[in-house]
């Protein structure tokens, strides 16, 4: 498995656009697809800040994760963001979203950023056992989720 910035690898924009849209866009029900995509055509920009890294293997999408400015409208005062972590569900159980998650902390610490945010429905033990810190547990339209940071 290697790790790749979207940069590199343009070319799995769209299906990684359809993963993120099939699993979060209940978070963000007023956001479109085509919205979704234009957001994250801003990685090739080339700024710290979104960055978008993917893991293949033998030219496969496996999954990815990305660093956001800003990434839950209800706290425009916690930036920036661990968001869209995701491995297609035939390769997840194999430490690549772990590894996806380590990627970005890497990339915030190589860039100067002493804190990261995420927020998570359902995988609050994933990121503790990878040192993240409970902010809160709240509903975010209308999902209960958790809140964590980590600092660097």
């Amino acid at each position: 498995m290697h790790i790749f910035d979207l940069n590199d690898k343009p070319e799995h924009l769209m299906t990684l656009a359809k993963w993120h849209h099939a699993e979060w866009s209940y978070l963000n029900p007023l956001r479109s697809f085509e919205q979704r995509v234009e957001e994250m055509r801003e990685d090739f920009e080339g700024k710290v800040i979104p960055a978008t890294y993917l893991a293949e293997q033998d030219g496969e999408l496996l999954g990815s994760a990305s660093i956001l400015a800003d990434d839950m409208s209800s706290h425009p005062e916690l930036t920036p963001w661990l968001a869209s972590v995701y491995v297609n569900e035939i390769h997840r159980g194999k430490g690549i979203g772990s590894t996806l998650v380590k990627r970005i902390m890497q990339h915030a610490q190589d860039n100067g950023i002493k804190r990261l945010y995420l927020y998570t429905p359902d995988q609050e033990q994933l990121y503790a056992r990878l040192g993240w810190q409970l902010l809160s547990r709240e509903p975010y339209n209308g999902t209960p989720v958790t809140i964590m940071s980590i600092d660097f």
